[in-house]
């Protein structure tokens, strides 16, 4: 099992050992104690699952009060998953990382608290699961613009299918003051 830290703090990618054979293959998606030994020492208490079509883009979320880890995984498709540091005085605040994530490679990302996370959906269909560290609350979510100018995450599409809510967010100027602080949760 390999653990690779990205340029964002506690933003982890994670490639699992994948067993093949004739038959299929078999692999750990989690094991607490390895992953506390990878950097993610994280208590989860939520998995969540979604499906979604071609050109689909989810995001940019955050929860502020109660901030959410997740560790992603495509269980099937293919998506381009991305983290943003969103927590106020952090070194790297503003900045994202993007990844492909997909049910061919295995590959995880840990996006820890305090980051704003979005995907988007390259294949026909993506099958999506994540474990969070904090249970949702829909009171304490708020979305930043996808398209944000001043974060400027290059999305492998260009006219995304998007939620009301996700089309009509702010940007992350107008959110700053509501975010967490780096260091907590």
């Amino acid at each position: 099992m390999k653990f690779t830290p990205t340029e964002l703090p506690g933003v982890i990618v994670v490639e699992p050992d994948v067993h093949r054979d004739d038959r299929g293959f078999f692999l750990e998606v989690f094991h607490s104690g390895k992953y506390a030994a990878g950097g993610i020492d994280a208590a989860f208490v939520q998995d969540n699952h979604s499906r979604s079509s071609r050109g689909i883009l989810r995001g940019l979320h955050i929860q502020c009060r109660q901030p959410q880890g997740k560790l992603v995984r495509a269980i099937a498709g293919e998506i381009f998953d991305v983290a943003v540091d969103s927590r106020r005085g952090s070194p790297t605040f503003g900045r994202w990382f993007g990844i492909v994530l997909s049910g061919d490679n295995f590959k995880q990302l840990y996006v820890p608290p305090g980051l704003l996370h979005g995907f988007c959906v390259l294949s026909d269909l993506a099958d999506v699961s994540y474990k969070c560290t904090s249970l949702y609350a829909r009171e304490d979510e708020i979305s930043v613009r996808w398209d944000d100018p001043a974060i400027g995450i290059e999305w492998p599409l260009r006219d995304p299918n998007l939620s009301a809510k996700d089309r009509d967010a702010p940007l992350l100027a107008d959110v700053a003051d509501r975010l967490p602080a780096y260091g907590q949760g």
